[in-house]
């Protein structure tokens, strides 16, 4: 009896499938913007985030803890 044979390609993941959608609706300048507007939102979320932590050094440092 032999085995099943292996099955050669990958399913899309879900992020891929979206991007697939993505590519037929949108033209690449629309696409290129959108994912720079993401990076973006990414960015400041990154840049709040440590603004938070600086915040949390900076209360410590002075409250002598």
């Amino acid at each position: 009896m032999q085995a099943a044979p292996v099955r050669a390609t990958a399913i899309p993941s879900f992020a891929g499938a979206l991007r697939a959608i993505e590519s037929m609706i949108l033209s690449g300048g629309q696409q290129t913007a959108r994912r720079n507007a993401w990076n973006s939102v990414l960015e400041d979320r990154r840049r709040a985030k440590d603004r938070v932590e600086a915040q949390r050094v900076l209360d410590s440092a002075a409250s002598g803890s």
